[in-house]
């Protein structure tokens, strides 16, 4: 347990975004991950804390891509139903 590097990213901000606006199941994940990547670093245990800031990061990426093809398909749906009803 080397205290110098307990300062990880937790990226608990980018988690709740992705929760609130993404992907809730995997933003949820996320700050659970983040929650494990703060706590670790705060006693210490920067290796559990890298791991849980791994975690958290590609949770995130996920969550975002998710949520960005979502939106996409969305709006396609809506541009193809919008054309078929005006023919």
């Amino acid at each position: 347990m080397d205290g110098s590097h307990a300062n990880v990213n937790n990226y608990l901000g980018w988690s709740i975004f992705n929760t609130l606006c993404c992907c809730l199941p995997l933003g949820v994940a996320a700050i659970i991950y983040s929650c494990r990547a703060k706590d670790a670093a705060a006693i210490g245990d920067s290796t559990r804390a890298q791991e849980a800031s791994r975690t958290a990061k590609i949770l995130n990426i996920v969550g975002l891509t998710l949520g960005i093809i979502l939106i996409i398909i969305v709006i396609v749906i809506q541009v193809v139903a919008r054309k078929n009803l005006q023919h």
